[in-house]
């Protein structure tokens, strides 16, 4: 009686492959460049061919973007502090990254992959879920689609990739992981190149990988599960049902336990648009400076309207974002009653926003965010009762008001902090942004076209005009934190000012 209780108490599935369910006979395919960012560079520099080439931040507060399997041999890896990445691998090569690069030759991925599928699901700049089902009558089973996917990035641009296959997305992320080089303290092992992982051995494949290859699975949720002594994917799969969602909450507990069993209906959906626009910057060193700031800030907003514009969006919500040199963060956001996208309207609310924070100490980041788009032909309409400038919470967190036009304290900052100006700042900001966008489109325009044709340095606001002339934001820089060198970029010729 106790053994058959407890097998009804663990779960329970078909084996994989049976039935005819939603995914049977489905294959999907998961992309991923090989240490992608490296390779660029390395393409571009061939010198750097055979060394621990390393991509982020080379200051003391920069991260490891990516890096050449030498570097990993030292045990470097994405995401670790540069300065820990110099201490493993002192002879490692630091390479400032160049975003708008990656950007060019992410695109001519992404042209290879829809001239198989139109469904291309793009993770990253160099991953990408693609869904084949359809495209195997043409061009051949999944392995073979795969194979040939690699081929082609090999003999157009260069470089490698590694292609998992599966019936899910959680089985081709899986494998194609396994299909990569591995860098040991020793040697570096080629990948496989292309892993399937075929429906009948799903579970096979799956159990014995440790719980943190699970999507949902971080570093705080392995060390729960642990605890519990839950060391592998299997692990999970045996556990009493129920268990997990009474240990982890029910939706996440509900979440691990679909994926141990090899649960994962999510369709490739192409397309995706994206939620928000925007850019920030660790500094080499923390700023005080209220004129400084605002001029890295102008820099972000003329670089994130760019992009908005090029999108062919505006947005209604402006966000400011600080950290401070102790880690506190403080987040100033505010909604106009029409969407905008002329960098001096937004630049007049972001402005604002940045003065509302009383700066008690130095400031280490600094970001500002565009979201809640719309079209921006859309006619603006202006309110003459803006509300509430400021919402006063007694302490805690609160949230925006969109429908006043007003602010709150975000991210637990009591109200109290701020100066008592700052909404009628803001209210006069608001204004300001909203009479400068009914002027400013032709302007908009004309610097666009402008920058199309000369590059993104030949205009720009006088503001970012320094000793080294016009200094504008590219797109992706410094997002892996400062270099030693924060010098402002050469310019591409001659550079006209706002």
């Amino acid at each position: 009686m106790a053994d058959a209780s407890v097998g009804r108490t663990r779960h329970q599935r078909p084996e994989p492959g049976q039935g005819a369910g939603p995914l049977a006979g489905r294959v999907i395919l998961h992309v991923d460049m090989d240490a992608f960012f490296a390779s660029v560079e390395v393409l571009d520099d061939p010198s750097l061919t055979g060394q621990p080439v390393v991509v982020g931040g080379s200051g003391g507060r920069g991260v490891v973007a990516a890096c050449t399997y030498e570097a990993r041999m030292f045990g470097v890896h994405s995401a670790m502090p540069s300065s820990v990445a110099r201490r493993l691998c002192p002879s490692a090569v630091f390479v400032d990254g160049r975003y708008h690069r990656y950007m060019e030759v992410s695109t001519k991925l992404r042209g290879i992959l829809e001239s198989v599928t139109p469904l291309v699901e793009g993770i990253s700049l160099d991953e990408a879920f693609l869904d084949v089902t359809g495209a195997r009558q043409l061009l051949g089973d999944g392995p073979s689609i795969g194979a040939d996917i690699r081929r082609r990035v090999d003999e157009e641009l260069h470089l490698t990739c590694s292609v998992g296959v599966g019936r899910t997305k959680l089985m081709a992320k899986l494998a194609s992981k396994a299909a990569k080089p591995v860098a040991t303290r020793t040697e570096i092992r080629p990948g496989r190149g292309v892993v399937v992982v075929a429906p009948e051995r799903e579970l096979e494949f799956l159990h014995p990988l440790p719980v943190r290859a699970l999507w949902g699975v971080g570093p705080v949720t392995g060390r729960r599960l642990e605890a519990l002594g839950v060391r592998c994917v299997g692990d999970i799969a045996a556990l009493p049902a129920g268990s997990l969602e009474r240990y982890l909450g029910a939706a996440l507990g509900a979440h691990l336990t679909a994926l141990s069993l090899g649960e994962d209906p999510r369709p490739v959906v192409p397309d995706q648009a994206a939620k928000s626009i925007g850019h920030e910057e660790t500094f080499a060193t923390d700023l005080w400076d209220r004129d400084d700031l605002h001029r890295h800030l102008n820099r972000m907003v003329d670089a994130s309207t760019t992009n908005l514009r090029q999108s062919r969006l505006a947005a209604r919500t402006i966000s400011v974002k600080i950290r401070f040199a102790d880690f506190t963060m403080a987040t100033r956001s505010h909604s106009m009653d029409s969407p905008i996208d002329a960098s001096p309207a937004v630049g007049a609310v972001a402005a604002a926003l940045l003065d509302s924070v009383e700066l008690h100490q130095g400031v280490r980041l600094l970001g500002v965010s565009l979201s809640g788009f719309g079209d921006p032909d859309a006619g603006l309409q202006l309110s003459l009762d803006l509300g509430p400038a400021m919402s006063e919470q007694g302490g805690g967190a609160s949230g925006q008001n969109p429908s006043s036009g007003g602010w709150a304290p975000l991210d637990g900052e009591a109200a109290g902090a701020h100066d008592p100006a700052a909404g009628d700042r803001l209210a006069r900001a608001n204004d300001q942004a909203a009479r400068i966008q009914e002027s400013w489109g032709s302007v908009s325009a004309a610097i666009d076209a402008i920058r199309a044709r000369y590059g993104g340095s030949s205009v720009g606001p006088a503001s970012l005009v320094g000793p080294e002339g016009l200094r504008v934001r590219r797109r992706g820089e410094a997002q892996w934190g400062p270099a030693d060198d924060q010098g402002p970029p050469s310019n591409d010729g001659r550079a006209a000012t706002l």
